[in-house]
Protein backbone atom coordinates (compact mmCIF):
# COMPACT_ATOMS: atom_id res chain seq x y z
CA UNK A 1 0.00 0.00 0.00
CA UNK A 2 1.28 3.41 -0.84
CA UNK A 3 0.49 6.67 0.85
CA UNK A 4 -1.57 9.13 -1.13
CA UNK A 5 0.02 12.42 -2.07
CA UNK A 6 -3.19 14.24 -2.79
CA UNK A 7 -6.37 15.29 -0.99
CA UNK A 8 -10.04 14.76 -1.53
CA UNK A 9 -11.31 18.32 -1.58
CA UNK A 10 -14.41 20.33 -2.32
CA UNK A 11 -14.15 21.48 -5.91
CA UNK A 12 -14.99 25.05 -6.82
CA UNK A 13 -16.23 23.77 -10.21
CA UNK A 14 -18.82 21.28 -8.99
CA UNK A 15 -21.77 20.76 -11.25
CA UNK A 16 -25.24 21.60 -9.98
CA UNK A 17 -26.02 17.87 -9.79
CA UNK A 18 -22.94 17.20 -7.63
CA UNK A 19 -23.93 20.02 -5.28
CA UNK A 20 -27.38 18.49 -4.93
CA UNK A 21 -26.30 14.89 -4.46
CA UNK A 22 -23.22 15.11 -2.32
CA UNK A 23 -20.88 17.40 -0.46
CA UNK A 24 -17.40 16.09 -1.10
CA UNK A 25 -15.23 15.09 1.81
CA UNK A 26 -12.25 17.31 2.49
CA UNK A 27 -10.00 14.53 3.73
CA UNK A 28 -6.25 15.05 3.78
CA UNK A 29 -4.78 11.86 2.39
CA UNK A 30 -1.29 12.26 3.67
CA UNK A 31 -0.09 12.12 7.24
CA UNK A 32 0.84 15.77 7.56
CA UNK A 33 -0.92 18.54 9.42
CA UNK A 34 -4.32 19.57 8.02
CA UNK A 35 -4.51 23.29 7.30
CA UNK A 36 -8.26 23.70 6.74
CA UNK A 37 -9.63 26.36 9.05
CA UNK A 38 -6.15 27.10 10.39
CA UNK A 39 -6.29 30.88 10.20
CA UNK A 40 -9.55 31.22 12.11
CA UNK A 41 -8.37 28.73 14.72
CA UNK A 42 -5.05 30.54 15.10
CA UNK A 43 -6.74 33.90 15.56
CA UNK A 44 -9.07 32.51 18.20
CA UNK A 45 -6.34 30.58 20.02
CA UNK A 46 -3.88 33.46 20.07
CA UNK A 47 -6.45 35.51 21.98
CA UNK A 48 -7.85 32.80 24.25
CA UNK A 49 -4.94 30.49 24.90
CA UNK A 50 -1.71 31.87 26.38
CA UNK A 51 0.02 28.58 25.65
CA UNK A 52 -0.27 29.21 21.91
CA UNK A 53 2.72 30.87 20.29
CA UNK A 54 2.61 33.31 17.39
CA UNK A 55 2.60 30.49 14.87
CA UNK A 56 -0.59 29.00 16.34
CA UNK A 57 1.10 25.82 17.58
CA UNK A 58 1.02 24.46 21.11
CA UNK A 59 4.04 24.77 23.36
CA UNK A 60 5.30 21.56 24.93
CA UNK A 61 1.92 20.30 26.13
CA UNK A 62 -1.35 19.18 24.56
CA UNK A 63 -4.72 20.39 25.81
CA UNK A 64 -7.01 17.33 25.85
CA UNK A 65 -10.02 19.24 27.14
CA UNK A 66 -9.92 21.81 24.33
CA UNK A 67 -11.22 20.75 20.91
CA UNK A 68 -9.14 22.35 18.21
CA UNK A 69 -5.90 22.13 16.31
CA UNK A 70 -3.60 22.35 19.34
CA UNK A 71 -3.87 18.63 20.13
CA UNK A 72 -0.48 16.92 19.97
CA UNK A 73 -1.74 13.32 20.14
CA UNK A 74 -1.57 11.43 16.80
CA UNK A 75 -5.18 10.80 15.85
CA UNK A 76 -5.47 10.15 12.12
CA UNK A 77 -3.53 8.04 9.67
CA UNK A 78 -4.07 7.85 5.90
CA UNK A 79 -3.28 5.07 3.48
CA UNK A 80 -4.45 3.65 0.16
CA UNK A 81 -5.93 0.27 -0.69
CA UNK A 82 -5.58 0.31 -4.46
CA UNK A 83 -7.91 3.11 -5.56
CA UNK A 84 -9.71 3.23 -2.20
CA UNK A 85 -8.79 6.03 0.20
CA UNK A 86 -8.63 5.00 3.86
CA UNK A 87 -8.16 7.02 7.02
CA UNK A 88 -7.91 5.52 10.50
CA UNK A 89 -9.21 7.99 13.09
CA UNK A 90 -8.77 7.61 16.84
CA UNK A 91 -11.76 8.07 19.14
CA UNK A 92 -9.43 8.03 22.15
CA UNK A 93 -8.68 5.39 24.77
CA UNK A 94 -10.74 3.28 27.17
CA UNK A 95 -9.19 2.39 30.53
CA UNK A 96 -10.57 -0.96 31.71
CA UNK A 97 -9.65 -3.50 34.42
CA UNK A 98 -7.03 -6.06 33.41
CA UNK A 99 -9.42 -8.87 34.42
CA UNK A 100 -11.32 -8.14 31.20
CA UNK A 101 -8.44 -9.73 29.34
CA UNK A 102 -8.38 -13.53 29.18
CA UNK A 103 -10.85 -14.01 32.00
CA UNK A 104 -10.82 -17.74 31.29
CA UNK A 105 -7.12 -18.17 32.21
CA UNK A 106 -5.17 -18.23 35.47
CA UNK A 107 -4.62 -14.64 36.71
CA UNK A 108 -0.92 -15.42 37.18
CA UNK A 109 -0.64 -16.36 33.49
CA UNK A 110 -2.42 -13.18 32.50
CA UNK A 111 -0.15 -11.11 34.75
CA UNK A 112 2.94 -12.71 33.21
CA UNK A 113 1.73 -11.82 29.71
CA UNK A 114 1.12 -8.20 30.71
CA UNK A 115 4.58 -7.96 32.25
CA UNK A 116 6.17 -9.51 29.18
CA UNK A 117 4.52 -6.82 27.04
CA UNK A 118 5.59 -3.98 29.36
CA UNK A 119 1.92 -3.25 30.10
CA UNK A 120 0.47 -2.10 33.44
CA UNK A 121 -0.57 -4.98 35.72
CA UNK A 122 -3.99 -3.62 36.67
CA UNK A 123 -5.44 -1.65 33.76
CA UNK A 124 -5.93 -2.13 30.03
CA UNK A 125 -5.63 0.91 27.78
CA UNK A 126 -7.88 0.00 24.86
CA UNK A 127 -7.46 2.07 21.75
CA UNK A 128 -10.65 3.11 19.98
CA UNK A 129 -10.21 3.24 16.20
CA UNK A 130 -12.75 4.11 13.53
CA UNK A 131 -12.16 4.24 9.78
CA UNK A 132 -13.26 6.59 6.99
CA UNK A 133 -13.28 5.06 3.51
CA UNK A 134 -13.73 6.79 0.16
CA UNK A 135 -14.67 4.50 -2.76
CA UNK A 136 -16.21 5.92 -5.90
CA UNK A 137 -18.78 8.51 -4.89
CA UNK A 138 -19.34 7.00 -1.44
CA UNK A 139 -17.81 8.28 1.80
CA UNK A 140 -18.18 5.58 4.44
CA UNK A 141 -17.67 5.84 8.19
CA UNK A 142 -16.89 2.42 9.67
CA UNK A 143 -17.97 2.55 13.31
CA UNK A 144 -18.81 5.81 15.01
CA UNK A 145 -16.99 5.87 18.35
CA UNK A 146 -18.31 5.78 21.89
CA UNK A 147 -19.95 9.15 22.33
CA UNK A 148 -20.67 10.11 25.94
CA UNK A 149 -22.73 8.05 28.36
CA UNK A 150 -23.70 9.98 31.52
CA UNK A 151 -23.45 6.84 33.63
CA UNK A 152 -19.79 6.15 32.82
CA UNK A 153 -16.65 8.16 33.47
CA UNK A 154 -14.64 7.90 30.24
CA UNK A 155 -12.72 11.18 29.97
CA UNK A 156 -10.17 9.94 27.42
CA UNK A 157 -12.72 8.61 24.93
CA UNK A 158 -15.37 10.16 22.70
CA UNK A 159 -12.97 12.25 20.60
CA UNK A 160 -14.11 11.14 17.14
CA UNK A 161 -16.19 14.20 16.29
CA UNK A 162 -13.45 16.73 16.95
CA UNK A 163 -10.86 14.57 15.22
CA UNK A 164 -12.96 14.12 12.10
CA UNK A 165 -13.35 17.88 12.03
CA UNK A 166 -9.59 18.38 12.46
CA UNK A 167 -9.05 16.00 9.52
CA UNK A 168 -11.38 18.10 7.37
CA UNK A 169 -14.13 15.49 7.24
CA UNK A 170 -17.59 17.05 7.28
CA UNK A 171 -20.27 14.74 8.70
CA UNK A 172 -22.60 16.00 5.97
CA UNK A 173 -20.35 14.35 3.39
CA UNK A 174 -20.73 10.85 4.88
CA UNK A 175 -23.05 8.82 2.65
CA UNK A 176 -22.92 5.54 4.59
CA UNK A 177 -22.14 4.27 8.07
CA UNK A 178 -21.15 0.64 8.64
CA UNK A 179 -21.43 -0.69 12.19
CA UNK A 180 -19.38 -3.76 12.96
CA UNK A 181 -21.75 -4.23 15.91
CA UNK A 182 -23.84 -2.20 18.31
CA UNK A 183 -21.74 -2.01 21.45
CA UNK A 184 -21.69 1.60 22.57
CA UNK A 185 -18.06 2.23 21.56
CA UNK A 186 -19.10 1.60 17.96
CA UNK A 187 -22.44 3.39 17.65
CA UNK A 188 -22.55 5.87 20.55
CA UNK A 189 -20.87 8.64 18.60
CA UNK A 190 -24.01 8.99 16.46
CA UNK A 191 -25.97 9.88 19.61
CA UNK A 192 -23.83 12.86 20.61
CA UNK A 193 -25.83 16.10 20.78
CA UNK A 194 -25.94 17.86 17.42
CA UNK A 195 -24.55 14.97 15.35
CA UNK A 196 -27.76 13.75 13.78
CA UNK A 197 -28.65 17.25 12.60
CA UNK A 198 -25.33 17.42 10.72
CA UNK A 199 -25.80 14.10 8.94
CA UNK A 200 -27.37 13.73 5.50
CA UNK A 201 -31.09 12.93 5.52
CA UNK A 202 -30.43 10.07 3.07
CA UNK A 203 -27.63 8.54 5.19
CA UNK A 204 -27.62 4.74 5.07
CA UNK A 205 -26.55 2.76 8.14
CA UNK A 206 -25.52 -0.82 7.41
CA UNK A 207 -25.63 -3.35 10.24
CA UNK A 208 -26.32 -7.09 10.34
CA UNK A 209 -29.96 -8.05 10.84
CA UNK A 210 -28.87 -10.48 13.58
CA UNK A 211 -27.44 -7.49 15.46
CA UNK A 212 -30.56 -5.34 15.36
CA UNK A 213 -32.68 -8.35 16.37
CA UNK A 214 -30.36 -9.10 19.32
CA UNK A 215 -30.42 -5.55 20.72
CA UNK A 216 -34.08 -4.99 19.87
CA UNK A 217 -35.08 -7.89 22.11
CA UNK A 218 -33.64 -9.02 25.44
CA UNK A 219 -29.87 -9.17 24.85
CA UNK A 220 -28.12 -11.99 26.72
CA UNK A 221 -25.29 -10.84 29.02
CA UNK A 222 -24.95 -14.13 30.90
CA UNK A 223 -21.51 -14.96 29.52
CA UNK A 224 -19.80 -11.57 29.47
CA UNK A 225 -17.27 -10.34 32.03
CA UNK A 226 -17.72 -6.57 32.03
CA UNK A 227 -16.99 -3.87 34.61
CA UNK A 228 -19.99 -2.64 36.64
CA UNK A 229 -22.18 -0.18 34.78
CA UNK A 230 -21.30 -1.34 31.27
CA UNK A 231 -24.15 -3.83 30.67
CA UNK A 232 -26.75 -1.20 31.51
CA UNK A 233 -24.95 1.42 29.42
CA UNK A 234 -24.76 -0.95 26.45
CA UNK A 235 -28.45 -1.77 26.63
CA UNK A 236 -29.36 1.89 27.04
CA UNK A 237 -27.24 3.03 24.10
CA UNK A 238 -28.41 0.29 21.74
CA UNK A 239 -32.08 0.92 22.49
CA UNK A 240 -31.72 4.65 21.96
CA UNK A 241 -29.77 4.09 18.74
CA UNK A 242 -32.46 1.79 17.32
CA UNK A 243 -35.17 4.27 18.26
CA UNK A 244 -33.44 7.30 16.76
CA UNK A 245 -32.03 5.79 13.57
CA UNK A 246 -34.62 3.14 12.70
CA UNK A 247 -35.61 4.76 9.40
CA UNK A 248 -32.01 4.89 8.18
CA UNK A 249 -31.01 1.32 9.02
CA UNK A 250 -30.20 -0.98 6.13
CA UNK A 251 -29.92 -4.45 7.72
CA UNK A 252 -28.19 -7.23 5.76
CA UNK A 253 -28.22 -10.98 6.26
CA UNK A 254 -24.72 -12.35 5.57
CA UNK A 255 -22.85 -9.72 3.55
CA UNK A 256 -23.39 -6.56 1.57
CA UNK A 257 -21.26 -4.51 -0.86
CA UNK A 258 -21.54 -0.93 0.36
CA UNK A 259 -19.42 0.53 -2.45
CA UNK A 260 -17.01 -0.86 -5.05
CA UNK A 261 -14.45 -2.96 -3.16
CA UNK A 262 -16.11 -2.38 0.25
CA UNK A 263 -17.80 -5.54 1.54
CA UNK A 264 -19.29 -5.94 5.02
CA UNK A 265 -19.50 -9.57 6.16
CA UNK A 266 -21.20 -10.96 9.27
CA UNK A 267 -19.01 -13.21 11.45
CA UNK A 268 -20.92 -13.42 14.74
CA UNK A 269 -19.09 -14.44 17.91
CA UNK A 270 -18.34 -11.20 19.70
CA UNK A 271 -22.02 -10.35 19.30
CA UNK A 272 -24.56 -12.31 17.19
CA UNK A 273 -24.33 -9.81 14.35
CA UNK A 274 -20.68 -8.79 14.64
CA UNK A 275 -19.23 -8.06 11.20
CA UNK A 276 -15.93 -7.28 9.53
CA UNK A 277 -15.33 -4.97 6.57
CA UNK A 278 -13.17 -6.23 3.70
CA UNK A 279 -11.55 -3.71 1.33
CA UNK A 280 -10.12 -4.84 -2.01
CA UNK A 281 -8.83 -2.82 -4.95
CA UNK A 282 -6.11 -3.27 -7.54
CA UNK A 283 -4.57 -6.28 -5.81
CA UNK A 284 -4.46 -4.57 -2.39
CA UNK A 285 -6.55 -5.86 0.50
CA UNK A 286 -7.32 -4.69 4.03
CA UNK A 287 -9.71 -6.02 6.67
CA UNK A 288 -11.23 -3.94 9.44
CA UNK A 289 -11.89 -6.62 12.05
CA UNK A 290 -13.88 -4.64 14.59
CA UNK A 291 -13.68 -6.45 17.94
CA UNK A 292 -12.63 -9.87 16.69
CA UNK A 293 -8.94 -9.21 17.33
CA UNK A 294 -7.24 -7.69 20.39
CA UNK A 295 -3.51 -7.51 21.07
CA UNK A 296 -3.51 -10.69 23.13
CA UNK A 297 -5.48 -12.52 20.45
CA UNK A 298 -2.45 -13.13 18.26
CA UNK A 299 -0.49 -15.16 20.81
CA UNK A 300 -3.54 -16.39 22.71
CA UNK A 301 -6.51 -16.50 20.34
CA UNK A 302 -8.32 -18.79 22.80
CA UNK A 303 -8.32 -16.18 25.60
CA UNK A 304 -11.78 -14.77 26.13
CA UNK A 305 -12.54 -11.07 26.08
CA UNK A 306 -14.93 -9.72 28.70
CA UNK A 307 -17.23 -8.12 26.12
CA UNK A 308 -17.78 -11.31 24.10
CA UNK A 309 -21.34 -12.56 24.29
CA UNK A 310 -20.36 -15.98 22.89
CA UNK A 311 -16.67 -16.38 23.78
CA UNK A 312 -16.18 -19.86 22.28
CA UNK A 313 -17.61 -18.78 18.95
CA UNK A 314 -15.60 -15.55 19.05
CA UNK A 315 -12.39 -17.57 19.55
CA UNK A 316 -13.27 -19.92 16.69
CA UNK A 317 -14.00 -17.02 14.32
CA UNK A 318 -10.85 -15.19 15.45
CA UNK A 319 -8.60 -18.16 14.64
CA UNK A 320 -10.20 -18.56 11.23
CA UNK A 321 -9.77 -14.90 10.35
CA UNK A 322 -6.15 -14.76 11.54
CA UNK A 323 -5.30 -17.86 9.50
CA UNK A 324 -6.84 -16.28 6.42
CA UNK A 325 -5.03 -12.98 6.89
CA UNK A 326 -1.71 -14.74 7.43
CA UNK A 327 -2.21 -16.79 4.27
CA UNK A 328 -3.19 -13.95 1.95
CA UNK A 329 -0.87 -11.39 3.59
CA UNK A 330 -3.46 -8.63 3.61
CA UNK A 331 -3.39 -5.75 6.05
CA UNK A 332 -5.41 -5.69 9.26
CA UNK A 333 -6.93 -2.82 11.22
CA UNK A 334 -8.96 -3.41 14.39
CA UNK A 335 -10.85 -1.23 16.82
CA UNK A 336 -8.76 -1.96 19.91
CA UNK A 337 -5.25 -2.43 18.53
CA UNK A 338 -2.92 0.46 19.32
CA UNK A 339 -3.42 3.37 16.93
CA UNK A 340 -3.13 3.38 13.97
CA UNK A 341 -3.29 -0.44 14.23
CA UNK A 342 -2.32 -1.13 10.59
CA UNK A 343 -0.51 -4.46 10.71
CA UNK A 344 -0.05 -7.92 9.25
CA UNK A 345 -0.52 -11.39 10.71
CA UNK A 346 2.14 -14.10 10.67
CA UNK A 347 1.84 -17.72 11.74
CA UNK A 348 4.00 -18.55 14.77
CA UNK A 349 3.78 -22.28 15.44
CA UNK A 350 0.26 -23.05 16.59
CA UNK A 351 -0.61 -19.39 17.16
CA UNK A 352 0.06 -16.06 15.47
CA UNK A 353 2.35 -13.05 15.55
CA UNK A 354 1.37 -9.39 15.29
CA UNK A 355 3.56 -7.55 12.73
CA UNK A 356 2.96 -3.76 12.92
CA UNK A 357 3.09 -2.08 9.54
CA UNK A 358 5.77 0.53 8.79
CA UNK A 359 4.64 4.12 9.27
CA UNK A 360 3.61 5.70 5.96
CA UNK A 361 4.85 9.30 5.87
Amino acid sequence: MQNSQHAIADSSTKSEQEETNMRKTTMSLDNTSHERGYKDEHTRNSKENPKMNTQGTARKTSQPDRPGLDELVPSRYALKVGAIDVMVVSDGVLSLPESMLGHNVDPAVRAAWLEDKFLPPDVLEWALNAVVVRSGDRTILIDAGIGADPGLNLPRAGKLGQRLQAAGIDLASVTDVVLTHMHMDHCGGLLVDGVRERLRPDLRIHVAAFETKFWGGRPDFSRVHMPPGFPDALRRTAKRFLDEYDSQLRPFDKEYEVAPGVLVHRTGGHTPGHSVVRLASGGDRLTFAGDLVFQVGFEHPDWYNGFEHDPEEAARVRVGLLRELAANRESLVATHLSFPSVCHVAVDGDVFRWVPGPWEY
